[in-house]
């Protein structure tokens, strides 16, 4: 079994992703299933085959305890480690070869809270992989990309699993913009170059310094671009996916 982590800001396409290319893996013969951990999602565009909200509700946590949604979902998030046996137990049920992880759409509330890491340690003994989303239209902008580089890094420090960055929604992105995010993944010097021309000269000055720093912590930060709806770049995908979470060998159909 080997488990895949998404992550990545709201409306980066984390459920999008999960749903296309769990499709994808079932249709090219591997025994793949998804698993919803946003305890606050209403609609999703797939069905899950474990699902935190058959053990997690909101509207409980709201009523019991007295909080807003907000208030509501911090519990619900550390309420998810509560469940880890249960998942667990699942898991061995189902005996995937591959597991998609769809994360709360909040990242911090996973990924910064105790529960992440302790999810992520303690779900199975197996192979592992974080898939962080890049949103394409978002990280277009310079500093926008730059924030979402930092995250990374932040995501990677606190769950330390082998992590793969991939820039969604590519469909949507007019091809220049597309060539030239995936050209800041790939050489710093054009992301320099595109912060130096930014208008507001601070802003530039600022990105500049984040820039340099990042690129010390040896992080590689190609981007593979995708599609999800088009299943566009999920062969990619899946090449780094089992390179790394299998040397190079496919699970068995």
């Amino acid at each position: 079994m080997n488990i895949i982590f998404v992550v990545g800001m709201a409306g980066s396409g984390k459920s999008s992703l999960v749903g296309n290319f769990k499709e994808w893996l079932k249709l090219n013969e591997q025994n793949a299933i998804a698993v919803n951990l946003d305890p606050g999602v209403i609609n999703l565009p797939y069905n899950p085959d474990i699902d935190i909200r058959t053990q997690i509700s909101l509207e409980d946590i709201m009523e019991k305890y007295q909080l807003g949604p907000n208030g509501a979902l911090i519990v619900a998030a550390d309420l998810i480690g509560d469940s880890i046996e249960t998942i667990r137990d699942e898991l061995e049920d189902l005996e995937p070869d591959i597991v998609l992880i769809d994360t709360p759409g909040q990242i911090e509330l996973f990924a910064l809270r105790n529960c992440g890491p302790f999810i992520v340690d303690g779900i199975a003994n197996c192979p592992k992989a974080v898939v962080y989303l890049f949103d394409g239209l978002f990280s277009s902008n310079p500093l926008n990309y730059i924030s979402n580089t930092f995250l990374a890094a932040a995501i990677h420090s606190r769950l330390l699993q082998p992590q793969i960055h991939v820039l969604t929604k590519q469909d949507l992105m007019k091809e220049d913009k597309l060539q030239e995010t995936l050209d800041w993944s790939d050489d710093q010097s054009k992301l320099i170059e595109a912060l130096d021309t930014l208008q507001n000269r601070t802003a530039g000055i600022i990105g500049r310094d984040l820039s340099e720093a990042i690129s010390k912590t040896g992080m590689n930060f190609d981007l593979i671009p995708t599609a999800s709806k088009k299943e566009m770049g999920f062969i990619e995908l899946h090449g780094y996916l089992t390179r790394i979470l299998m040397a190079g060998e496919e699970p068995r159909p």
